[in-house]
């Protein structure tokens, strides 16, 4: 029941790593992986907000706030 937010979970944050490692060595690809961590932040935290658990509600809330941020950093607009 939990597979496919758990994939998420890790699929996000492998990717969310990923793109504060390009942004600290200044790659001219951190727009662009921005853009691509927005929208697996905020798939993650659409899954989550489906499930009815402290941890779950609390992951989407801040899967939603890292996409803002990612969105901001690409400069998308939301």
């Amino acid at each position: 029941m939990m597979a496919r937010c758990i994939q998420l979970d890790m699929e996000c944050a492998a990717l969310c790593y990923s793109a504060a490692q390009l942004m600290s060595l200044g790659s001219s690809h951190a727009e662009e992986i921005c853009r691509i961590c927005a929208q697996i932040c905020d798939e993650c935290g659409n899954e989550c907000a489906q499930h009815n658990n402290e941890h779950c509600r609390e992951c989407a809330e801040i899967c939603h706030q890292c996409a803002e941020e990612c969105r901001s950093m690409s400069g998308v607009a939301a």
